[in-house]
């Protein structure tokens, strides 16, 4: 039998609890108080099921209803002589006799716990723990000062309190049963981390994966404010939705953290952006405010981590939460080719609730008896370890060889030697900072540091006739236009102005210091797949700083993710050259028919367009880029030393050896064949041994799309023993290497495209063992 029992979806609850309600707006985390405190509820649960019989009939008649003849209508035995205080743990308790009369109805203890005589051991235990939950809130309940939170501690309690009498499980009756929303906040944090970084080789996306732990974990602990906390600080906000989810927090996320007789949920599992939207504010502030006073005690490999990558992480974030048109929290996101939703753990999970690492100097008690808050502690946790100390990795998240694959061109360069490369660049310690003025930095490189400390900020703004102004906004607008004056000369004020603060069109706005220094003016055409750039341009004392490129790079973001893949422009003599350095020329691809009458035509001016790649992470392009260059040279640098390699020397002639051929010395390059028909016949023999091994027969023909959905998009270089055959008779093998690179590439794909433990991966390793045995025998390279 289930209990239930209504809470008002309006009605705020346990988690900001405490005779001193915490200041408006100081959200927090539950720190090593709170944990403390619920554990110490735990302890006291293990002790009194430990206890005798009689000690367990005794705490349970209390809450339990007479059952003696007559209809008693008393609902819990009281006992005749009460002690005046409640008994030290440390004291042994006096024996309990049934027979001991209710001061209540004057029926004995026995009448109250008749129905519990054949009750096994395992439902009588948990019924007690509920009963130690029903005296944690009703201690709560007299402590409490907020008026809301009092009325659901108060509704807790009943519930509790009539599960008890009935020997059934709570069950909150509610409008709506978890989730309240989706997709979750943590579904819509794992779109973002694909959606932004899932370009990123391992290691760095193993870097975001942390981030995006941390915060989920802070979020998962995060104390909301009360309402009327909230109402305080924002009076225009959704006050009724806000009371709606903090009551349903409060009910499912944080008073089951203490009485775990109530089913628990995690916030960032039943919760989602609107939720997030009503605290990542003052959350993201919080948080930076505080890595930043206790700086001095992260760790050395922390350090970059929280002060450098934390901040840039939420800023990229806060962007995708508070806009309006943000894929990464559609139902659809990331729908692959076979139609299905990739699982919500396939990137990121929140570490588990029950265990989180803190800073603390001192444990807080909890104990109600003994606490002047019987409330969880507000002590911000600390933010040094997204993960319990120990924590196991959740049967859901996969590791780190099941992360999804995504295609990638497939060299003649193993992969291992390529990680062992990454590994080398991919710690921020270990890469040198290229100088702001060497000729190999980027354009955009000092603007995008500046953004990455707060510097400059990107805004798209635009006047609008449906809301009311926004005076900020404004002051923005008529700072655009007079940059835009003031470097466009010949273009009349009167029409800046007028296309400036024209609703149809918007702006990407560079801000530094409040003010406006610079801006791209555009107007979207999404029924005709194109947007045009109508002004462009940096205040003169700003420009040579790369924020022209870091502009155009935010604007084409910007519309990869509104589906607007061209740009269409008109520039005069002087600004073809900028264009051109964006991507821009004058071979159009949009058709004409799409764009004549709808874009400004302007004398003397040459169009020139911009097809846009959705898979290009355009703002940090030029920082991939830097890491493939570092990658290159790391292989050359080490294929250089394997070069440069000595010898020892020859000691055969000691042994009255006269003479040797040259090829046999250490060093010397085995000649290659210079005879094409002894090459070929060489070849030859080898490919008929390899195609007549037991393991070749998955690599006799080409692979067919229907038995292997999906290979061509994985393997973009496919091979085979077939092919081989046909360029063998065909003399495409000049060389060895070219006959070797098509064997290996048999191998490598199959490998890329197969799991480990499958009999295919097995064959390749077996033949690729098999085929350079023979390549050595034939003399084809050194054994």
């Amino acid at each position: 039998m289930a209990d239930s029992a209504g809470i008002q979806q309006g009605s705020p609850a346990v988690g900001a609890a405490g005779s001193v309600p915490a200041a408006p707006g100081a959200g927090g985390t539950e720190g090593s108080g709170a944990a403390g405190g619920s554990a110490r509820i735990a302890v006291k649960k293990a002790q009194l099921r430990s206890s005798p019989r009689p000690k367990k009939l005794e705490k349970l008649g209390v809450y339990s209803s007479c059952k003696a003849e007559g209809a008693c209508k008393c609902n819990g035995w009281k006992s005749q002589n009460p002690p005046p205080t409640p008994p030290r743990t440390d004291q042994q308790s006096h024996t309990v006799n049934l027979q001991e009369p209710c001061r209540s109805c004057s029926h004995t203890l026995g009448d109250h716990v008749t129905h519990l005589e054949n009750v096994s051991e395992e439902e009588m235990n948990r019924l007690l723990g509920i009963v130690l939950d029903v005296e944690y809130l009703y201690t709560c309940v007299h402590k409490e000062e907020d008026a809301d939170t009092k009325q659901v501690y108060f509704s807790l309690f009943k519930l509790l309190r009539k599960s008890i009498l009935q020997m059934g499980k709570p069950m909150l009756e509610a409008q709506e049963n978890p989730p309240f929303e989706k997709p979750s906040i943590e579904q819509g944090v794992n779109n973002f981390v694909q959606y932004k970084f899932s370009h990123l080789p391992s290691k760095e996306r193993q870097t975001i994966m942390e981030l995006a732990k941390m915060f989920l974990n802070q979020i998962n602990y995060w104390q909301l404010e009360t309402p009327s906390q909230r109402r305080q600080r924002v009076p225009n906000d959704d006050a009724a939705g806000y009371k709606a989810n903090y009551t349903r927090w409060l009910c499912y996320c944080n008073v089951p953290q203490f009485c775990d007789s109530l089913p628990r949920y995690e916030t960032t599992q039943i919760f989602g952006r609107t939720l997030l939207r009503s605290v990542f504010t003052v959350m993201r502030k919080q948080l930076l405010e505080q890595a930043r006073q206790e700086k001095d005690k992260l760790p050395p490999e922390k350090r970059t981590l929280i002060l450098t990558h934390f901040p840039k992480f939420l800023s990229m974030l806060e962007e995708e939460v508070y806009s309006h048109s943000s894929p990464i929290w559609s139902q659809d996101f990331l729908a692959g080719a076979s139609g299905g939703q990739i699982p919500i753990h396939t990137v990121i999970s929140a570490p588990p609730v029950a265990r989180p690492l803190y800073y603390s100097t001192s444990p807080v008690s909890m104990d109600p008896s003994t606490c002047g808050s019987v409330s969880p502690a507000r002590k911000t946790a600390s933010i040094l370890e997204p993960n319990p100390v120990g924590e196991k990795r959740k049967p859901s998240e996969p590791l780190p060889h099941e992360e999804n694959k995504r295609p990638r061109v497939v060299g003649d360069i193993p992969m291992d030697l390529i990680n062992e490369v990454m590994a080398t660049i991919t710690d921020p310690a270990a890469i040198p900072e290229t100088s702001l003025l060497s000729a190999h930095s980027a354009r955009d490189e000092a603007a995008r540091l500046e953004e990455r400390r707060g510097v400059i900020e990107f805004h798209v703004i635009g006047n609008s006739l449906n809301q009311k102004p926004n005076k900020r906004i404004l002051m923005w607008l008529v700072g655009l236009q007079n940059v835009f004056s003031h470097q466009l000369p010949r273009m009349p004020k009167e029409y800046i102005t007028r296309l400036v603060f024209d609703p149809k069109h918007k702006t990407l706005s560079l801000i530094k210091d409040g003010r406006v220094i610079g801006g791209i003016c555009f107007r979207m055409f999404p029924s005709q797949g194109f947007t045009e750039i109508v002004f462009c341009a940096v205040t003169s004392n700003e420009q040579v700083k790369g924020y022209g490129t870091h502009l155009m790079n935010h604007l084409k973001e910007y519309h990869i993710k509104h589906e607007i893949l061209n740009f269409l422009t008109y520039a005069d003599e002087y600004a073809i050259g900028y264009f051109k350095k964006q991507g821009f020329s004058k071979d159009i691809k949009v058709p004409k028919a799409k764009y004549v009458g709808y874009i400004k035509d302007y004398e003397g001016a040459t169009l020139m367009g911009c097809e846009l790649n959705p898979s290009i992470p355009y703002t940090e392009f030029s920082v991939i880029i830097k890491k493939q260059k570092e990658i290159i040279k790391k292989l050359i640098e080490r294929k250089q030393a394997q070069i440069r390699k000595v010898y020892p020397g020859l000691s055969c002639f000691k042994e009255g050896v006269r003479q040797i051929p040259i090829e046999s010395i250490p060093g010397i390059r085995k000649k290659e064949l210079k005879d094409p028909d002894q090459l070929y016949s060489t070849l030859k023999t080898i490919l008929q041994h390899v195609k007549s091994h037991q393991n070749a027969w998955p690599f006799m023909e080409p692979v067919k799309k229907t038995e292997a959905p999906g290979y061509y998009q994985v393997i973009r270089f496919p091979m085979d023993l077939k092919t081989m055959s046909e360029r063998l008779k065909s003399r495409y093998y000049t060389t060895r290497k070219l006959f070797m690179a098509d064997m290996q590439r048999i191998f490598t794909n199959c490998r890329e495209y197969n799991p480990p433990e499958s009999e295919y991966y097995k064959c390749a390793n077996l033949l690729e063992k098999f085929f350079y045995t023979k390549i050595k025998e034939a003399g084809l390279i050194e054994k």
